[in-house]
């Protein structure tokens, strides 16, 4: 499948079931997410429809079959201070067999056209890392990273063993993407007015 084969859109709370699935064996079987219990399919839809209320949240479907949902990306607070309005935490998860397909690039370019049109400036990633006298593991490997730095995103901090999964520890990464001018004043927000 390429990229012209993806159908992106907003998610709904009923994308819950599919999208819980996805995010399931990223829970239960590596360290990319910190979670240790994967939610159930109610507490995904309660998650978009609560991220849904500020935030894009997008989901990507084959084009042929646009039913079948094949990854998702969204957007949330990534500091509750009000200084930090204009910036994102993003997220993104891809069905593991679907990988390598330009899913989850048609899914960050739609996530970043909506934040601009928003009038967000930063887009901040925070990546599950292994501590650098590590280099290899079970459960992680450097693909988001990767994935990261190929859509133009920026390493910016690293955190030393700061999460503790599958009786390892692991460094957590913050990477950047600066998708605005930084204008003053700042562009009020949806939300703002």
């Amino acid at each position: 499948m390429s990229e012209q084969g993806i159908l992106i859109r907003p998610a709904t709370p009923d994308d819950g079931e599919r999208l819980a699935a996805i995010y399931r064996p990223y829970v239960e079987e590596t360290a990319i997410t910190f979670e240790y219990e994967a939610p159930s399919a109610e507490e995904f839809k309660s998650r978009i429809a609560h991220t849904l209320g500020r935030y894009p949240y997008l989901v990507a479907a084959d084009a042929e079959e646009p039913g079948h949902l094949l990854g998702y990306a969204y957007a949330g607070v990534y500091h509750g201070r009000a200084a930090y309005s204009w910036s994102v935490e993003t997220s993104i998860y891809v069905d593991r067999a679907q990988r390598a397909k330009g899913i989850g690039r048609a899914l960050y370019a739609g996530l970043e056209e909506k934040l601009s049109q928003m009038g967000i400036q930063n887009m901040y990633a925070c990546i599950t890392a292994l501590p650098e006298d590590r280099t290899e593991d079970p459960y992680l490997g450097d693909a988001s990273i990767r994935f990261h730095e190929r859509l133009g995103y920026a390493l910016c901090a690293r955190f030393a063993r700061c999460g503790y999964k599958f009786g390892q520890w692991y460094d957590v990464v913050w990477m950047e993407r600066m998708i605005g001018t930084h204008p003053t004043p700042a562009p009020a927000l949806p939300w703002m007015s």
